[in-house]
């Protein structure tokens, strides 16, 4: 089909090449007001934490052991948070979704949850059918840090061997 077809004339870009600009302008502004969003999620959440922290410390060390699981998990999803800002960044300056921040997210959300999981689990332990639940889920969690693990590994892997396939070719 020629160019007269699709609204452009002798030389000139059809109107679907225009629109095809406008949107991955915009997808980028979207993605820039997502990304300072997340900062400052992650910054409120870090101040809450330090918040948290520091009122622990000024109450003394029943107070740390009380707070410290709280903290731990604000810190691990400041850490997530920022994670998915480093997604997004790449997202934008490539224009391409990477798989493997992702999977490094789904690891520290799983991580996150097996320390809560274990530093709460002896409030369940009285009660059989809940512990046997929570035992049950961090089992799950740990297979999937392990799958997720793998997963990175294979992507690395195979990105290094496509690396060195592409070096053999071109020597």
């Amino acid at each position: 089909m020629s160019d007269d077809k699709h609204g452009g004339g002798a030389g000139q870009k059809p109107w679907t090449s225009h629109a095809a600009k406008l949107l991955g302008g915009s997808e980028s502004v979207v993605l820039v007001l997502i990304g300072v969003a997340l900062v400052l999620v992650a910054v409120l959440l870090l101040y809450s934490g330090m918040y948290d922290l520091n009122e622990a410390v000024h109450h003394g060390p029943g107070e740390i052991e009380h707070k410290a699981i709280e903290i731990l998990n604000t810190v691990l999803l400041v850490m997530m948070t920022m994670e998915i800002v480093y997604t997004v960044a790449i997202s934008l300056e490539s224009h391409t979704l990477n798989a493997e921040p992702f999977l490094i997210i789904g690891v520290i959300a799983g991580i996150r949850r097996m320390l809560v999981i274990t530093a709460t689990s002896t409030d369940l332990e009285a009660r059989p059918e809940l512990f046997h639940n929570l035992l049950v889920e961090l089992g799950l969690l740990a297979a999937t840090v392990v799958a997720l693990a793998g997963a990175i590994w294979i992507l690395r892997y195979s990105a290094h061997r496509y690396v060195k396939a592409k070096q053999v070719e071109s020597e």
